[in-house]
């Protein structure tokens, strides 16, 4: 058998069927990548179209953690403090500009099973919607964690709508799946750098 690259065209070429090409989403978006080595300087891409990226790009040190929060490509990148830990996340990013803010910030408070309340803009825009969602509700919109940001109203928390996720679909905030923000949510500190592109 020769020796061939694994290409994206040969992955989905190999998918077998209905089912294969039917299981192909879940496989492409729900999972994240861990890379427990240092990650080289060479840029690659996963099957989704994630790109790898390098902190050195975005931070000048990778003090008590980095996050980044890439609005155009949708995806959250966090390396740890010592760089051994690198994760990329598939997410949901605001709907338009004006709900989007971009800079530096970093995490100041974690919170599990966050209460939602709705910002007075958003009950402008949805007079209809509730004052208030228990942390914990099967319907909650900020999921089972949240880590909140420097600016006011602004997190990274989980979505009880995976619908939302790879999409223009927040108020403002980034979204993640339930697990993806669990997962982050252990390896993040208060004090971890976040920077929105």
């Amino acid at each position: 058998m020769a020796d061939h690259p694994i290409t994206r065209r040969a992955v989905l070429g190999g998918a077998v069927g209905a089912a294969g090409l039917a299981a192909l989403p879940a496989f492409a978006f729900e999972g994240s990548i861990e890379f427990d080595a240092p990650v080289s300087a060479t840029v690659r891409n996963n099957v989704s179209s994630f790109r790898m990226v390098r902190w050195q790009d975005h931070f000048e040190n990778t003090l008590r953690g980095a996050i980044l929060a890439d609005t155009a490509s949708r995806a959250v990148h966090f390396w740890s403090e010592d760089q051994s830990i690198y994760r990329l996340y598939p997410s949901s990013v605001p709907m338009s500009e004006e709900l989007t803010r971009l800079g530096r910030t970093e995490v100041i408070k974690k919170v599990v099973n966050p209460t939602w309340r709705p910002t007075a803009s958003m009950l402008e825009r949805n007079p209809e919607w509730p004052r208030e969602i228990a942390g914990g509700a099967r319907d909650n919109p900020m999921g089972t964690r949240a880590l909140h940001l420097s600016w006011r109203y602004y997190r990274i928390h989980g979505t009880h709508d995976t619908r939302k996720i790879g999409r223009r679909s927040s108020n403002g905030c980034i979204g993640l799946y339930n697990e993806h923000i669990e997962e982050l949510f252990e390896l993040a500190e208060v004090g971890t750098q976040v920077l929105l592109i």
